[in-house]
């Protein structure tokens, strides 16, 4: 009985000590000092967006013509535009345009991308041939220059603009779920699945499905940045964010007359954008090496 019970007790703690994927991912995660960072910039960045209205010193969008393009003062931290309006109110509302692009722009991708990507890979046959041949249609053609027609074709707004980013980026999803739905539906334990009579969809939805999501999830992480700078392009060019309303692209485009007269119109908001879009690709690169299982 003394035996058992000591058996019992050091299997209980054995199991207990036992690391699950998601304690090891994390683990290895926080130790990646670069990754750290990145997240801790993008969470400094996030609670900006959030709490502009509280921390902005100026209306975004007060014209002073008394303090037309006055460099960094005590005042104005980040100087004034071109219509005398605060530089640093505007990078501060312009965080909320640049990161909502970014997310709902990957969020749409992956709506969009996943389920033909799940279908496509797990089907194959004809219904692969044929949004294979639709993706590789769209990868053929530059992302930033699809992007552009998609939004000119809808009409410049900050909505358009994410929808173009959107389904611009939808391609690349389709291809990695595609890819990761082919090698993990060979598996031992979907074949097992598959023969104690599972349904398609079960077999794709819980089997599948949960053990792609890693490479899903980097992937978002990286797109994340990609659509940053697409939304930026999209409202230097006019196709995005309207003036008055502030973007960190829009002030790029508005600042590019000043460069020599008034160049911190232009520094701030472009320090605004590679700070961000390099905090999303060190998380991105952590999590790609934090999920990867062969990593040590």
């Amino acid at each position: 009985m003394a035996e058992a019970a000591l058996t019992t007790i050091g299997g209980a703690t054995q199991d207990e000590g036992v690391e699950t994927p998601a304690s090891r991912a994390t683990r290895r995660l926080l130790r990646r000092k670069g990754a750290m960072l990145g997240l801790a910039i993008i969470a400094v960045f996030v609670a900006i967006a959030l709490l502009a209205p509280l921390i902005s010193p100026y209306d975004p969008q007060q014209q002073t013509w008394s303090a037309v393009r006055k460099a960094p003062s005590a005042l104005h931290w980040f100087g004034t535009d071109d219509v005398g309006r605060d530089v640093l109110a505007r990078v501060i509302y312009g965080a909320r345009a640049s990161l909502l692009a970014g997310v709902i722009s990957v969020a749409i991708a992956i709506f969009v991308g996943l389920p033909i990507g799940l279908i496509s890979g797990y089907l194959g046959g004809f219904i692969d041939a044929l949004f294979s041949r639709i993706t590789d249609a769209m990868l053929a053609c530059p992302f930033l220059i699809l992007a552009i027609a998609l939004a000119a074709f809808l009409g410049p707004s900050l909505g358009n603009a994410m929808i173009a980013i959107g389904i611009t980026t939808t391609p690349i999803f389709v291809r990695l779920t595609r890819a990761q739905v082919m090698a993990v539906k060979v598996e031992d334990y979907v074949e097992a699945a598959r023969c104690v009579g599972n349904p398609h969809w079960r077999i794709a939805l819980i089997h599948i499905l949960p053990n792609i999501l890693p490479a899903l999830l980097v992937q978002a992480t990286l797109s994340i940045a990609a659509a940053i700078i697409a939304e930026a392009t999209l409202s230097f060019l006019g196709l995005g964010q309207q003036p008055p309303a502030p973007s960190w692209g829009s002030m790029l485009n508005a600042a590019q007359r000043f460069l020599v007269n008034a160049p911190w119109i232009a520094v701030w908001p472009g320090l605004a954008i590679f700070l961000t879009v390099l905090s999303f690709n060190l998380l991105g690169d952590g999590l790609r090496d934090a999920l990867d299982p062969r990593s040590r």
